[in-house]
């Protein structure tokens, strides 16, 4: 296979031995009543009434064709510095918030424009494809990034399996919508629940990313547990967490940040440095767990992606489709 500019051989990737085990040092203590065992080696996140099973290991193969020249940022970081408005708008507030998410039993409901409808639970997602551990860039219109190590497989796989129809332009992902068991939903005045799209040939591109793990585990519930979307060359936001609803659909439909502010925020979201976001620059990123000396590092189009989706916009003006 060619060379490219996002390869990583699987010895370059932190072992992930080493941040768990961090990761048990660090959270060995019962935090705000909630405890945390090990189980033959396995995190689990126990509260009352809830047992969310994050940390279970995935038997994913590693992909030595995405993140070449990429350090993944820590677990810690990962999984501690995140933007999940249902569980409250700072960035400690998901993994303070997010172990009252019931995430079993789960399902996904396939609809729309499609000619096979169907509900997928977790297991089913699972055994669909075999999973790949991929390392990817992220990047936020907050202008930082991290390079993490997602588990999945390309969304365009749970596509074929539904086989939409050929009226079917885009597609709309739905998150989950538990006021009891989402604090900030009753607090964030936003139109609930979170709805993010793709173009059709943006979700069947190969490195969108049907995500149900990260560092070679099961999703923890601040990460957008049990399954999410992952598009690397779009910011964060576009990448909806904890799904339970795939729509197929004809025109464009309607995305959480876009109602919100549709000058700022619009429905195609690529990283470019040459757009700025109020009141953020694009044009530079602060690179979380960076030595200080590196962290600022200039923003690169398409968040380094150019090479294999620049392709999708030929001939769009992205100053206006933004």
């Amino acid at each position: 296979m060619p060379s490219k500019k996002y390869e990583l051989p699987e010895s370059e990737i932190t072992p992930k031995s080493v941040f768990l085990n961090r990761r048990k040092f660090m959270m060995g203590a019962a935090v705000a009543g909630v405890g945390l065992a090990a189980a033959a080696g396995v995190d689990r996140l126990v509260s009352p009434g809830t047992r969310v099973l994050a940390g279970t290991k995935l038997p994913a193969t590693p992909n030595p064709n995405y993140g070449k020249g990429l350090k993944p940022t820590s677990y810690q970081d990962v999984t501690h510095y995140n933007n999940f408005y249902e569980f409250g708008t700072s960035k400690s507030d998901p993994s303070e918030n997010a172990w009252r998410l019931k995430t079993e039993p789960w399902t996904v409901e396939v609809e729309g424009l499609v000619h096979k409808k169907k509900t997928f639970d977790i297991d089913q997602l699972m055994k669909l494809r075999p999973l790949e551990d991929r390392v990817y860039r992220f990047r936020c219109v907050e202008a930082w990034s991290m390079v993490i190590p997602w588990v999945g497989y390309s969304l365009s796989e749970l596509i074929k399996a539904c086989d939409p129809l050929s009226t079917a332009r885009y597609v709309q992902f739905i998150s989950v919508d538990r006021p009891n068991q989402e604090p900030g939903i009753m607090s964030v005045n936003i139109p609930w629940p979170y709805s993010e799209g793709l173009r059709m040939d943006e979700a069947m591109h190969p490195l969108t990313l049907l995500t149900l793990g990260l560092y070679g585990e099961a999703l923890p519930n601040q990460s957008g547990a049990p399954v999410r979307v992952i598009v690397p060359w779009k910011y964060g936001f576009k990448s909806a967490k904890s799904i339970v609803k795939i729509r197929f659909v004809k025109n464009q439909p309607p995305t959480t940040w876009n109602l919100i502010a549709p000058n700022e925020y619009g429905f195609y979201s690529n990283v470019n440095p040459n757009v700025d976001h109020t009141p953020w620059s694009q044009a530079r990123e602060r690179v979380i767990g960076a030595p200080i000396w590196k962290q600022l590092q200039p923003t690169q189009m398409f968040n380094g992606y150019a090479d294999e989706v620049a392709g999708l916009y030929k001939g769009m003006n992205l100053n206006t489709y933004y």
